[in-house]
């Protein structure tokens, strides 16, 4: 094959024909649409609501930020709320199963999806993993390490990079509750909102028992009162400086992880374009709102330089007297973390469905059973894989993993929105089957359309004042998003590795820092030249270019903060995820067998 044909098969994109109500046509009557905003919202805080509130801002107040931990929350909830933006209005657009994956699939191209679909895979498995073994140590935290003591008993592991011992119990949860999903989604939905309710009532109840305890002192540590045992930084509201504020804000930023499952949905969901954005925005303004009042009593309680960085709400409230509200909150991290479990679990069969029916990975994963309208073997696989996970791996492991999958995928959705807002106009869905057709669809760019520098350079600049979307105008989208992104690169590894010349203020890191920033301001001005689309959409993202851009530039810059063997496990996902796309999913591809079934390879997409 030849790399131009090659090429033409990684790139090509997904066709989408999509009923006024948001249904697929080709899809309907597989999946069971059931889900109401409520239900969106629900999952969306189930699966964010767990372990980052009753551990994170204990963690992050200690040893980063102190009592400006709350601005921390804030700054983390902006970066994350920027992505939800972008979910949002492609889940709007595109409300069909699969998530950033059916997104990258529709605006960039074949390969660009598969990478992503295989991201989120690891990180919904690594996920539900990670709260399922934190579950088990919560629990077994509160009954004295019953289960530890026994487990090492039974089934030691020896192993430096695995866990000392096999959990059984976590093991056990992922898989029963990977059935409970599998073989009936409605009333697993209503367990999830139950178990959501709970765990908000509980975090009411701490935010207002902890105002009653609330200190306005613990906001103003004097170091010179406090023993020098601790750990107390500077005092006052910055104990660690803004730059602290800033560390925990990316530690933060990882507690907000989890409601992009939403966008999962939406071959499930009644009204799916309003209601997928309307639960995205609905469940990070909870989140916030609940992490920020969490934090600002707990530091509020009790000094930050003695939180105990594991379960820091019982700790507090067993300090300070009262002992109901510790058991009362220890129960409500059970509730929370269960809610976290299912929220993180529910996304990975419609992941592996959405893939399999565009034949990238096996097909039987994506077979939806007539009676449940689920996945059923899909489900079960993920389950058997997350409750394997959970079993072999510990913390600490598997919560190295969580991010990086993320964060890609909250780039590509950002780039996307960008590649979508400047494209040209949609095509329409019929496929051509006659010669004559074909004959057309394979000379779509006529002579006064293709791209030349000349051309290219004109449309940089917009001298025609061009207002309707092009080839070439999309074309040079495309090339001021990829220089965008090797430039935001560029700027992040600047501000990570010169950090201390920067706050130094020496002239050479001013000077490249300076000059990348004003790279990328001149790349956005360019863009937002560009002529933009037209057709209206059930809700967009605001300040197109801006917004989407600043998203991608910070996710980058986390992405880069992660350590190097987190980076050496992912190389080994993708590696294995690489091979299986070139031995079966880039030969398998519905795309590929369309084409060869009916000689005609310029395949588009229908917004």
């Amino acid at each position: 094959m030849s790399a131009p044909s090659c090429w033409k098969i990684l790139t090509r994109k997904k066709i989408l024909s999509i009923d006024g109500d948001g249904s697929s046509g080709a899809d309907n009557g597989k999946l069971g649409r059931i889900l109401n905003t409520y239900d969106l919202t629900a999952l969306g805080v189930g699966a964010t609501l767990g372990v980052g509130v009753y551990v994170l801002a204990g963690h992050v107040s200690k040893d980063q930020a102190g009592p400006s931990v709350v601005l921390s929350f804030l700054i983390a909830a902006a970066a994350s709320f920027l992505a939800g933006l972008c979910y949002a209005e492609f889940g709007a657009r595109v409300p069909k199963s699969g998530s950033a994956y059916i997104y990258s699939y529709v605006c960039i191209g074949e390969f660009m999806a598969f990478v992503i679909g295989w991201n989120l895979m690891l990180e919904y498995i690594i996920g539900s993993a990670s709260v399922s073994r934190g579950l088990s140590l919560y629990i077994d935290t509160l009954a004295n390490d019953t289960m530890k003591i026994r487990f090492r008993e039974i089934a030691p592991m020896e192993w430096d990079f695995m866990s000392s011992y096999f959990d059984f119990f976590g093991f056990s949860v992922a898989i029963l509750l990977g059935v409970a999903l599998a073989f009936g989604l409605k009333k697993s939905t209503i367990v999830n909102n139950c178990f959501t309710v709970l765990n908000i009532g509980i975090v009411l109840f701490v935010i207002i028992a902890g105002a009653i305890n609330a200190d306005v002192s613990n906001w103003n540590v004097n170091p010179a009162n406090v023993s020098t045992i601790y750990n107390v930084g500077e005092g006052g509201f910055f104990p660690f400086g803004f730059e602290g504020t800033l560390r925990g804000a990316a530690t933060c930023f990882f507690g907000f992880v989890g409601f992009d499952c939403i966008a999962t949905t939406g071959e499930e969901v009644k009204n799916p374009r309003k209601a997928i954005p309307r639960a995205i925005l609905l469940s990070l303004c909870t989140i916030f709102l609940a992490y920020f009042g969490v934090s600002t009593v707990l530091t509020l309680m009790w000094p930050y330089y003695k939180q105990d960085v594991n379960a820091p709400l019982p700790f507090v409230f067993n300090e300070i007297g009262w002992t109901f509200a510790k058991w009362t909150v220890a129960i409500g991290g059970i509730i929370g973390l269960v809610a976290s479990l299912f929220g993180a679990m529910f996304p990975q069969p419609r992941i592996i469905y959405a893939m399999a029916q565009d034949g990238l990975v096996f097909k039987a994963l994506g077979e939806v059973s007539p009676r449940f309208k689920t996945p059923v073997f899909g489900t079960l696989c993920a389950a058997l894989l997350t409750g394997t996970m959970a079993g072999l791996f510990d913390l600490k492991a598997l919560v190295n993993m969580l991010s990086i999958g993320t964060l890609m995928a909250y780039t590509v959705v950002a780039i996307s929105i960008l590649i979508l807002r400047f494209s040209e106009a949609p095509q329409t869905a019929s496929i051509p089957s006659t010669s004559k057709q074909m004959q057309e669809s394979s000379n779509l760019l006529k002579s006064g359309d293709r791209l030349t520098g000349s051309a290219f350079m004109r449309q940089l600049f917009n001298v025609s004042c061009v207002r309707i979307p092009s080839h070439t105008s999309t074309s040079v989208v495309g090339v001021l998003v990829t220089l965008y992104c090797l430039v935001s690169l560029g700027l992040s590894l600047t501000i990570y590795y010169a950090k201390q010349p920067l706050y130094d203020l020496e002239p050479w890191a001013l000077t490249l820092a300076g000059a990348l920033l004003g790279i990328l301001l001149i790349i956005l001005l360019l863009m937002s030249i560009q002529p933009r689309e037209t057709a209206e959409a059930p809700f967009k993202v605001p300040f197109v270019p801006l917004l989407p851009a600043i998203s991608i530039f910070v996710n980058i810059y986390l992405m880069l903060m992660l350590d190097v063997y987190t980076w050496i496990r992912f190389g080994i996902w993708m590696g294995i995820g690489l091979a299986l796309y070139a031995f079966y999913g880039f030969r398998n591809s519905y795309q590929e067998v369309y084409s060869r079934q009916n000689g005609w390879t310029k395949l588009k997409y229908v917004r």
